[in-house]
This record gives structure tokens, sequence and C-alpha cells, in this order.
């Protein structure tokens, strides 16, 4: 704003400059001359107006200011400065000028302060890109109505949406804003803004040349450059875009990868870019230097572990190509908490502030000489130890699984380990699980740790449901994984049952068209609350129909044959201190009893009467996977049980030969006219006589980029003391499908998951399915089962976890051992999705193609969709 000729402009602050002069007039003249900053003159102050467009309070502004009336100062000078600097510091205002408009009796000075109030956006519109990504860059600047327009806010909302779309290769990105007064508004202080994007093509890479590598060829080069390609026309995964930060990575990867091979002074010389009219052309112009080895490495400072100890962990010895990034790994992998280096060799045995560095100390033609030097430090205990964040689980179920204990001396293997065992529980979100080490006193060797926990939801609601051999099966069930029944009685513990106390009670019913199935159960953890020595004990109630199972693939439920099971059982469990304790051993007693009705089988023969089965089951498991179960990535899990009953034709004076040539006899003649082999079946499965025999392991290993191999494998037998008293019609085994077979056939079959073919189809090779009297649904006594899965995370948050899953696998089963070749399966393969909510458990779906036949057919299966609610492969 210009002033009148008798005006002084003694100072301006426009965005950011600052100008401080005096423009001298006098009543006479109409020029104006420059005062210099070295002419300054006293001055006292007559009265201060405010002038400009601003909603602010006047007297307020001038109080910001810091100057007022009376105050003597000097034109120009360091408090007019100030007192601009003040008013621009509060960011409020785009242009402040200060005039002296006059001079009262040579030396009283009145003054004007000219404001211009930064605009506030009305509303801003973005061309050039789609909704979502207009929504994006709104809430990422934060360009929301109300928000200062400012040059600085302009400029890097600019840069943001550039550097946004230079990240996926669009390098000639343009963005256009334009700032206009809202003119549909009242308040003359809002304006609109309109950005215009014009992301342009996106660049690629023509070529990619090296010069001066004779080490390492330029292939092996390029395939450092992971993330920076050439353009390839059977290139479908990477694309060959163009994006600093991933070339600079990879350039950083290949200097790496010449350290790991001996080279230590490679560096890279230069690399250009050259542009195109559409594209780009990368060189890289390296220095490889010469190859090196390593000398004498010598251990400096140690006491605790002699050079021979260290030695094995380093690994590394005189004459071994030099490997700087191995070196640094041996001393200390920084990228594996739990890796087995130097430094937690003195982290897990109390050394906290042990400090190891590896020191070149002589380099002579091609060998280098090395110190691994070592200051061990004072032996550290832990001091306090605390938990955080858990606000419905009860201070004992967190301590019981910490490892960690005051007075003792300190271990990082101990504290990794106490993360797994809080995540385990799955009370927490394991991703956000952590140890805070506080309060670390060097002179007393103390520290305290705080474990950080966020409860999520641990009780789950259970809904199932699948296609089976009979249609659909479903089941409905309630969890509750934090279960107090301490509690039980104590309406201010329901949330909405009693929890805190880490016990799990289930209830569940599942059905479908040939059975029914009722079930609870309840698990202490930690009996006594002192070990881990957990009691468990279910009850449960089936109802099966008899069901035929046709050639055309049709399964018939007749509801007028049916039996009744009803069972439960009591089992133990204690995690072992040797080999290690990852090791559990379980014990289990079963009692159940079968009352038939009507109902007929190939496999007995009695269609009324009744059998009972008490069985002893030993368990023992090894299970060290990482922290969180639903996603394990890393460690394996292996499981063996034996199950067996009493071997009661040691105690009895049956004669089972005699009577096995009996049945045979009367089976070939045809003839059975007083029913006499039902009667010997009910004597045969009175009681059941048998052993089960089941393996299982599985294997994770994490691989770049997040991904996670699953291996697996599982092997089950089912066989009899008693040839002549022979194999029972129960316990049997079926494959294919998701494995909810819904018990199609008999109550208590196993079904094992087989991605690729129906439900229950994967039955004895020998078998003939079309084959007159033949229940096929039956089970076998034999299977085998191999899996290979690919995991991706796509999300580990606690509200959901998510993966996608690549599979190969292959299974068979088989009626003796006569019949078994590990090598002949049914094999498959597709890919899949798992969705595990804590309130509802594992959902997912897959897609598997099975190479080979279903037994009984001549057609591949092909393709078949397979839906999961509520459990897992």
């Amino acid at each position: 704003m210009e002033k009148q000729a008798s005006n002084f402009k003694i100072a301006r602050f426009r965005y950011t400059t600052l100008l401080v002069s005096i423009l001298l007039f006098t009543s006479t003249f109409t020029f104006a001359q420059d005062l210099g900053l070295g002419d300054s003159k006293r001055y006292v102050i007559g009265s201060i107006e405010v002038k400009g467009q601003t909603t602010y309070n006047k007297k307020t502004i001038v109080s910001y200011t810091g100057l007022r009336e009376g105050q003597v100062v000097y034109l120009p000078g360091d408090d007019i400065s100030k007192a601009i600097k003040k008013l621009w510091d509060l960011e409020l205002f785009s242009d402040v000028n200060l005039y002296l408009v006059r001079i009262e009796d040579d030396n009283v000075a009145h003054l004007e302060l000219e404001v211009q109030q930064v605009p506030v956006l009305k509303d801003i519109r973005i061309e050039g890109v789609k909704k979502g990504k207009s929504k994006e860059f709104i809430e990422d600047n934060d360009l929301t109505a109300g928000t200062k327009i400012t040059e600085n806010l302009i400029t890097t909302t600019k840069n943001y949406i550039r550097d946004k779309y230079r990240k996926s290769g669009f390098l000639n990105t343009k963005v256009l804003v334009n700032v206009t007064d809202a003119k549909d508004s009242t308040d003359t202080n809002k304006v609109n803004m309109l950005v215009r994007v014009d992301k342009g093509q996106r660049v690629k890479i023509d070529s990619i040349s090296i010069i001066g590598n004779d080490k390492i060829s330029n292939a092996s080069i390029r395939k450092y450059l992971k993330k920076t390609k050439r353009k390839n026309f059977f290139r479908i995964w990477k694309r060959s875009k163009y994006i600093a930060d991933d070339y600079k990575e990879g350039k950083e990867k290949i200097i790496e990868k010449y350290k790991e091979k001996g080279y230590r002074d490679a560096r890279i010389l230069s690399d250009t870019i050259y542009k195109g009219d559409k594209n780009i052309a990368l060189q890289l112009k390296v220095e490889e230097g010469r190859r090196y080895y390593f000398g004498d490495i010598n251990f400096i400072g140690n006491s605790v572990f002699n050079d021979h100890a260290l030695a094995r962990k380093l690994v590394l010895k005189k004459g071994d190509v030099y490997n700087g990034v191995l070196l640094k790994k041996r001393v200390a992998d920084n990228g594996d908490p739990d890796a087995d280096d130097i430094t937690n060799l003195y982290a897990n045995n109390g050394y906290f502030f042990s400090r190891i560095q590896p020191v070149e100390t002589n380099v002579q033609n091609d060998t280098i000489d090395f110190e691994i030097r070592i200051v061990e430090g004072k032996l550290a205990h832990f001091n306090n130890i605390t938990v955080t964040g858990n606000d419905r689980t009860n201070d004992h179920v967190l301590f019981r699984n910490i490892r960690t204990r005051p007075g003792e001396v300190y271990s990082k293997q101990k504290i990794i380990r106490t993360l797994r065992e809080l995540g385990q529980t799955q009370f927490f979100d394991t991703e956000q699980l952590s140890p805070n080490i506080k309060n670390v006193d060097p002179n007393a060797g103390t520290l305290d740790v705080e474990y950080s926990v966020v409860e999520k939801g641990s009780s789950q609601f259970e809904l199932q449901g699948g296609f089976g051999g009979t249609g659909f099966i479903g089941t409905l069930g309630l969890r509750f994984n934090n279960f107090s029944i301490a509690n039980i009685f104590n309406g201010d513990s329901y949330r909405p049952l009693p929890s805190g106390d880490g016990q799990s009670l289930s209830l569940r019913a599942q059905a479908s068209q040939s059975f029914r199935t009722y079930s609870i159960s309840f698990t202490e953890p930690w009996l006594g609350g002192k070990k881990p020595f957990s009691l468990s004990v279910s009850f449960s109630h089936t109802k099966q129909f008899r069901t035929n199972f046709s050639g055309a693939g049709r399964v018939d439920v007749d509801t007028d044959q049916s039996f009744l099971l009803t069972g439960g059982s009591v089992g133990v469990a204690k995690r072992l201190d040797w080999p290690d304790d990852y090791f559990t051993v379980s014990h289990t007693l079963t009692a159940r009893h079968y009352n038939l009705k009507n109902f007929q089988s190939s496999l007995f023969t009695f269609p009324n009467g009744n059998a009972n089965d008490f069985t002893y089951t030993f368990g023992l498991t090894r299970d060290n996977t990482t922290i969180s179960p639903i996603f394990p990535i890393g460690g394996s899990r292996l499981s063996m049980t034996f199950k067996t009953s009493l071997p009661y034709s040691l105690f009895d004076d049956t004669d089972w030969e005699a009577l096995s040539e009996e049945r045979e006899s009367i089976f070939l003649s045809g003839v059975d006219p007083d029913n006499r082999i039902s009667e010997i079946d009910q004597e045969r499965f009175k009681f059941l006589e048998y052993y089960k025999i089941k393996f299982s392991g599985d294997w994770y290993t994490q691989l770049p980029k997040k991904f996670v191999i699953k291996s697996s494998f599982s092997f089950g037998f089912l066989g009899a003391y008693n040839q002549d008293r022979g194999l029972i019609p129960f316990e049997r085994f079926r494959l294919g499908g998701s494995g909810l077979g819904g018990n199609v056939g008999l109550a208590s079959i196993e079904n094992i998951a087989l991605r690729g073919y129906p439900d229950a189809s994967v039955l004895s090779l020998a078998r003939d399915i079309n084959e007159a009297n033949l229940d096929a649904n039956e089970g076998s006594t034999i299977f085998n089962k191999y899996s290979l899965e690919l995991r991706y995370p796509i999300s580990l948050k606690p509200a959901a976890t998510i993966y996608g899953v690549g599979f190969v696998e292959g299974g068979a089963a088989y009626d003796n051992f006569k019949q078994f070749n590990p090598f002949q399966l049914n094999r498959s393969a597709g890919v899949g999705i798992r969705i595990f909510m804590p309130a509802f458990g594992l959902l997912g779906i897959d897609f598997g193609h099975g190479f080979d036949p279903v037994p009984g057919q001549t057609e591949k299966s092909g393709w078949q969709t397979h839906f999961i609610l509520g459990q897992q492969f």
C-alpha cells in the first residue's frame, strides 16, 4: 500500500523478507532520502494505529509487538525489528508494514501498523487425479476448511504431490496451485484453492549399463538392483519404473555384495541418468579394487569367554575371503534379535553393558588383520519387572508367562521368550508387544523391564460352515479364552462372562443332515497357579444317522438307522524342562459309549447293540514358533500322540482265532439264519480294542519381503493288538476338501483337509466305491499328507489378521501297510486367503486344483472351492 509523501515507512515484513528502512521527507520537498542504519534517532512513541485486513482485536495486535505509547525507541532500531518479527512468528499474517506517519515536537513519533491476515481455506478442488487419490492428498496435507493458506503450505503441497508420483516412476509430474478469493463468502479472509495435477507418463528404464566391473558380471549387478529393472517384454511382476529411493537402495546392495565377496574397497565412481523423450537410461561406473582375505583375528578384553568360545561364534578364520557384511553379523546381527552372535552371547549371560567392536589393525598387501575389542562391563541384574496395558487380564496370568524375574542375571533371550509366551496366550496384540528397558544404572548394574501389552478380544463366537459329504455342515459355538471360573458368582466381573484368569470355556453345537453333536469343554492352563500344569475336561453327545454313498456322488441319509455316542475326557499336560522347555507332555483318559439302533455297516453286522471305548492318550509336542500363533514367521511345531485301549484279548478266555474262522466261514457260505455274525461282531466290539498313532510337523521359514514358507507333514495309523479280533470300525481317517467331512459314515472319524478334492473323497486306493455293500465313508486305517504353503501378510492388525496363501500338497489313504506308498499321492495346488478376527476365529476361502482322480473315478478332480469358517489348516 502506498502512503502520502509526508509519511515515513520505517519497516516492512512480507512473508520471509524483512526490510527495515527510514524514508525521510520534509514539508518543503516531495522526494525521499534514505536514512542509513547508522543514523538512528531517538523518539518517543506517541501513538500506534492498526490498519489493514484483519479479524483480530487491534489492541491485542499492538500488545504482541511489545511496543507501547510513551516508549523510547530508535528509528531505525532493534525494537522495531523485533516487533515486526514477533508478529511474523505468530504465523497469522501474510504482510506486515510499519509506517512513521508524522513527527510531533521533533521527537514524538506517531506510528501506523498495517497488517494483512493470512487467508483461510474455504474450499479445495484437486483436478487430474481420481477421487480416492484426491481425498488422500487433502488428508495428508491437512487441506481442510479453516486451514491457514501460507506460501509454505502451498510449496509443501506441491512437493508432496510431486514426490508421491515420483516414487511411482512419474518423474515429470507437474503441480499448479491457484488461490482465489471466495467470492460467495461474506468473510473476505476466505479463499478457494484449485490444485491441477498432470502426472505425465511413467518414466521407464530402457537400459542399465555397467562400466569397470571385471569380478562380478553385468547380469549379477543388475540382479542386485532388485527394484530397478530394464524394460523387458517377458517381465511380468517387476515393472521397469524408475524410483530414486529404490535405485539408491540397489546401489548400496551392489557395494554390499562386493564386500561379501572380499572387495572391501569397491565403490561406485559415478551413476549417470540419460533422459530420452519418454524413458531414461542408467549408467553405473564401478571401481572394484583388489580382493582381500582375513588375516589374524584376535580377541581383546575378554575374560568371561575364552578365545576358543568366541571364535566358534565368529565362525570366520584366518585365510577366509574377507566378508565385511558377515563379520558385522557374526559380531552383532541387528536384523535378528535372537541371532547366534557374539553380542547375544554376552547379552544372554548377563552382560547388558558389554560393547563389542571389530577394528582393522593392519592391512598388508591383500590381508587384513582384525581385533575384536570387547568391553564386558559389569554383570547386570533385573531390578523391577512391571506390566502395563492389561485392563481385563489379571496380573498373575501375565507374570506366570514372564521369564524375567527381579534379582536374576540379565538375559536378552529371556526377554524375547517372554514376548513369545505372552503372544501365545492370544490375549494381546502381538504387533504391539514390547519390552521397555528403563532405569538403567551402570554403577549398580541393574535395570528395569516394563512389558507393554495391548489387549484384544480373546473370546470367540464360532460360526463355522462348509459343504461336506452330506451337504451343508454348520457349527455354532462360544469360546471364552480368558475365562475365570473363580469369579463365576461375582457379578461385577461379567464382561460378558467372568474373565481375566486365562482359562478356556467352550460351548459348541454342530449339525448336518447326517449328525448332531453337542459339546462342552473347560481348560485350566496353570492348575494351582505356580507351574504350567494344565487340566482339561470335556463332555460331548452325538447322534449319527446312516448314510449311503452312491457311485454318482450322491449321499443318502437314512434317519431310521442311527446310533448315539456319548462320552467325556479328562486330561493333564505339563511343560517339560528337558530336553528344553518347548516340550509339553500330556495324558488323557477318555470314556465313550456307542448305542446302535437299527444301524447297518459293512464293517460290523450288529444293527442293535452297544460298544464301549475306554482309552489312554499320550501326547508329546514341541512348539517353538514365534510370537504370533495366528501368523508364525519362524520356528516349528511337532506333535506325536499314541492312543490306546486296554488289550482286552490278553485278559479274557475268548478264542478269537476260532471266532474269526467261524465268522469267515459263515460269511463265505452266504447263509446265516441265526444271525451268528451279528453275535460275533457284538462280542468283538463290546469293548473296543485298538491303538492309534499320529505324527505331524510344521516348519515356518521367513523369506525376504515378509513372505513365509510353511512346510508340513502328517501321518496316522490305526492298529489292532489281536488280528483275529480285527480292526475297529471307528477312529479311522478320511482325506479331502476343507476337512469338514462332518462325520459322514461313522462318528469319531477324523477328517483330514486335502484341498483340490471333495470332502471325504480320498479313501483307500484299493477300494472300489461302486462295489455293493461297501461303505466307502467309513474311512481308512492309514494316511499320510505333505503340504507346502507360501504365505504373505496383508494385515497383522488386531482387528483382523489377513494373509494370502499359495499351496501345493498331496495325500493318500490306505487300508494296510501292503498298500502303503508314501509317494503315491493325490496331488493338488492352488491359492487362498485367510482372515482371522478375534470374535469369529479364522475365516477363509481356497481355490484348489486336484491333479489326480479320486478313488473310483477316471477324471482328475480339477478345480474345487473350499470355504473355511472357524478352523485352520
